[in-house]
């Protein structure tokens, strides 16, 4: 498949999931990450009367938000801009914190700035009566690298099938300027934050993994462990049973 019919498989995919739960459009985050981007041009393409894409800065790069307003631009995506500072701030307020790792504590922040950007989406959704995209990758599924109830609540994910690498040839087609293809993948949770920084490993060594199988014996094993920690992640919460 090339990736000409990859990207129409991937449009008519997200459209046949939209009209089946009868909803109107779809509404996603947009980061001005690669991701993010690649999913808001499928996304316009299925629905270009009814897609919105929202950014959302809590505390977030200046080049975020450039990089975010660059890819809306260039393909005439509707946007909105929720600045989600003050509700950050106002949580914090009302939150415990002094008995808590720093280490955690930043993790927590991180975390909470996910989950008020997930709220945020469906706001817009239920508004609108659309359905909330998410931009989850492969790579990133397989090892839990993602919040859960955060940038991994929503309805339907389309490149979720995807490794890294493969999102990047399909930006390259689709001409997401190549500023974001090029910067290193970052949540942009924290200053300097990077994805592979915090997975500890790159994504082509993961991608290889995922596709292939390859890996160094000690690589494939930390691989394997953080599979297995993060499969609470892809699970319904479990429902106690009371049965003889």
């Amino acid at each position: 498949m090339n990736l000409e019919q990859l990207a129409e498989k991937l449009v008519s995919w997200i459209r046949d999931k939209v009209l089946a739960a009868g909803c109107k459009g779809v509404v996603l985050g947009v980061s001005g990450g690669l991701d993010s981007s690649v999913a808001a041009v499928l996304c316009y393409r299925a629905f270009p009367q009814n897609m919105l894409g929202v950014i959302m800065p809590c505390y977030s790069r200046q080049e975020d938000m450039e990089h975010a307003l660059a890819v809306a631009d260039k393909f005439s995506i509707p946007i909105s801009t929720v600045v989600l500072d003050a509700a950050f701030d106002a949580l914090l307020k009302v939150l415990p914190d002094d008995k808590i790792d720093p280490d955690v504590s930043r993790l927590a922040k991180a975390n909470l700035k996910a989950r008020l950007r997930m709220l945020t989406l469906y706001y817009f959704a239920n508004q609108l009566k659309y359905m909330v995209v998410g931009a989850g990758n492969r790579s990133e599924l397989s090892v839990g690298y993602s919040t859960k109830y955060g940038d991994a609540g929503v309805d339907i994910l389309p490149l979720g099938n995807m490794v890294k690498g493969e999102i990047r040839e399909l930006a390259r087609f689709l001409g997401i300027p190549q500023p974001i293809i090029n910067k290193p993948p970052s949540a942009g949770l924290w200053e300097g934050q990077t994805d592979e920084g915090e997975l500890g490993l790159s994504y082509d060594k993961l991608d290889r993994y995922l596709v292939t199988g390859e890996a160094s014996e000690e690589l494939k094993k930390r691989i394997e462990s953080m599979i297995a920690a993060s499969e609470h992640k892809h699970q319904p919460p479990p429902v106690a049973s009371f049965e003889a």
